[in-house]
């Protein structure tokens, strides 16, 4: 079933995005936007945008470096198929679960990580990811939706940073030996 959800979420991103060569009179579409800015504009911000992603991905694979590896739900590695577009558009949520989920488990196994913290972090993470798919849109819908989707990630990230602030500091220090 994962396989068919992923499928098939890819084909409608990859739709979206090519909207402007089927669709020209529903807008420019993202890169569209992003020639708006000009040169050195353009490439400047999608420069940033993408580098923005390099640090959320290199946090969230902290965070599942940090979880025990029997609790793991994914590879830490996995985070970085943000970038393999349009397939991330779906398997951003699919991230963001089995991130979710591997501290979920590490937090039974005596992290420090509050459920109801760990529910909310979760629900800012899909919720990014759906306004994500929103912002891919035409129109004013996809310019809301891209409002929304960036605010959350950020809040998402920050969020990020805490739940690996917890899982760092329960781990054990090294132990006292006899010959001291």
């Amino acid at each position: 079933m994962r396989v068919v959800v992923k499928t098939v979420g890819t084909v409608l991103a990859a739709i979206l995005l090519g909207y402007p060569l089927w669709a020209p009179e529903w807008g420019p579409g993202i890169m569209g936007e992003i020639r708006a800015l000009g040169t050195p504009g353009g490439p400047i911000a999608l420069a940033v945008f993408l580098g923005l992603v390099a640090l959320y991905c290199r946090a969230l694979q902290r965070t599942m470096t940090l979880v025990r590896p029997e609790a793991r739900t994914a590879s830490p590695a996995s985070v970085w198929w943000m970038f393999a577009i349009p397939y991330n558009f779906t398997e951003d949520f699919f991230i963001v679960r089995a991130v979710s989920a591997s501290v979920a488990a590490s937090a039974t196994a005596g992290a420090r990580v509050p459920g109801g913290f760990i529910r909310w972090w979760t629900a800012l993470g899909y919720g990014w990811c759906a306004f994500q798919i929103l912002s891919l849109l035409p129109g004013t819908a996809g310019y809301a939706g891209g409002a929304i989707a960036l605010p959350l990630w950020a809040a998402h990230w920050i969020m990020t940073g805490r739940v690996n602030r917890r899982l760092a500091a329960r781990q054990p220090a090294a132990p006292l030996t006899e010959s001291l």
